[in-house]
């Protein structure tokens, strides 16, 4: 993983911390577990960063969901 990368990720986690009221190491392990970091995050990285950043947390809060790692 690269520097871009890592600091996107880091990005992503911290966001979506301060929407959902979890802490930073809930929201990472939660997205390791549920396979959306390795499986989508990171592998659809070229795409996702060009995303606004509310349009890129309502997906990813909506594919938490859908993974089961949060409540619908």
């Amino acid at each position: 993983m690269n520097k871009d990368v890592l600091s996107f990720v880091t990005y992503c986690i911290s966001k979506l911390s301060q929407q959902l009221g979890l802490s930073q190491k809930d929201i990472y392990n939660r997205l390791k577990a549920s396979g959306i970091l390795y499986g989508y995050l990171i592998p659809s990285y070229d795409v996702l960063h060009t995303f606004g950043s509310r349009y890129l947390m309502e997906d990813l809060i909506a594919y938490m969901k859908e993974k089961g790692v949060l409540a619908k």
